[in-house]
């Protein structure tokens, strides 16, 4: 069964060019395996690349809306050559839609000089700081411009194109062929004028007759507070000048996240571990963390922390992109035993030790600590009952 493009990209049979294009550049940037690498958003990816390819092009998408497939091989789906469900059109149509002019002589006509330009996409580092809080930057790019001396016409002057000599304003030009079905007419983009359909006698001298130049300028970019690794944040109208001084595509600005000194990021949240002496954790104890956009906080290290024990702080996380709301900060405790002792701190820990006859090392139950704790609550409650 063929495949139906148009409900593939979401579009009418009725669509124009412009419209199937918009289509998929709107679910190729959110499809693409580089910003989705989903296994099944990449076969959405391929499926729409198809739709795509199949109906920008004229001949394909006559096979299309003749109810066949100019991607199937298979016998009858028009891309092997079979020639059932053409709906008795005859051979008229199957010339029709695979050579452009089919046994009538009728072409696609000559394609518009003004074209609609390319994206583009630039890099830019921050560290997780400018993520969380949003920045603004001065960027220099290197793209297409319209030209400032013919304005996009790509004449010089006041001159004018003419109509090309070998096509006649056709924009493509056609041969006869001879096959085992007989005599075929075939089509293909003018050589001369390359299927526009005319020709610029004197180009302007500063563009050579492509409407555009190359330059660098500077523009302004704000990077939205939240922004993460990966994220590309789109400059509508900033890419490239199409051919003939035809309206620019899109500039990406596409983050690239630097490691920060103390804090991980998973999404919204942000993780951070304190290493605490283990009298502190017995006793309880405080501790400095740094966030992203509240400065130091303090935060209570509770008497008896054990390794792994960890406090969250809501709402001191990284922000979400437009919104107000925040993540969470996760501060993980990570105890701090002393690996090297002077006799006499060595004699002071055995003292300490002795207050503890039945603690010593032994297998832990699972499921966690021992009924009784272990020796960082047994020392709060020893110094809390002082």
């Amino acid at each position: 069964m063929a495949r139906d493009y148009y409900r593939i990209l979401g579009v009418d049979s009725k669509a124009s060019d412009q419209e199937i294009k918009r289509a998929y550049r709107k679910l190729a940037r959110e499809l693409h395996p580089d910003v989705n690498p989903d296994d099944a958003a990449q076969e959405k990816f391929r499926d729409v690349s198809d739709a795509y390819e199949v109906l920008s092009d004229p001949e394909k998408r006559r096979v299309v809306d003749m109810g066949g497939d100019p991607l199937d091989s298979s016998p009858g789906g028009f891309g092997g050559g079979g020639f059932s469900g053409f709906g008795g059109g005859g051979l008229g149509d199957v010339f029709e839609a695979f050579f452009g002019g089919g046994m009538g002589g009728g072409g696609r006509g000559p394609r518009g000089r003004v074209r609609e330009g390319n994206d583009a996409l630039i890099r830019m580092e921050l560290d997780l700081d400018e993520c969380a809080n949003g920045v603004s930057r001065e960027l220099t790019v290197d793209t297409a411009i319209l030209c400032d001396k013919c304005q996009g016409s790509g004449t010089e002057g006041d001159s004018k194109p003419s109509t090309c000599p070998t096509c006649h304003g056709a924009g493509e030009v056609q041969s006869v062929q001879r096959s085992f079905l007989g005599q075929v007419m075939t089509s293909r983009p003018c050589p001369t004028c390359a299927g526009v359909g005319e020709i610029i006698e004197n180009p302007c001298s500063k563009c050579s007759g492509d409407g555009r130049v190359r330059t660098r300028r500077n523009l302004t970019v704000k990077i939205p507070a939240g922004v993460g690794d990966g994220m590309r944040v789109r400059l509508a109208g900033q890419g490239e000048v199409g051919p003939g001084g035809g309206p620019a595509g899109d500039l990406y600005v596409e983050v690239t996240e630097r490691e920060h000194e103390f804090l991980t990021r998973d999404g919204s949240t942000l993780h951070v571990t304190a290493r605490v002496p283990m009298f502190d954790a017995a006793l309880g104890a405080e501790v400095s963390v740094p966030t992203v956009i509240d400065g130091e906080l303090t935060v209570e290290v509770p008497a008896g922390t054990q390794t792994g024990d960890s406090k969250v702080l809501r709402g001191h996380g990284m922000p979400q992109v437009n919104s107000q709301a925040r993540g969470n900060l996760v501060v993980h405790f990570d105890v701090a035993v002393p690996s090297r002792l002077d006799k006499k701190q060595a004699d002071k820990l055995r003292e300490l030790k002795a207050l503890f006859p039945d603690e010593g090392p032994h297998v832990a139950r699972r499921g966690g600590q021992d009924q009784g704790g272990g020796i960082f609550s047994r020392l709060r409650d020893t110094f809390a009952g002082r």
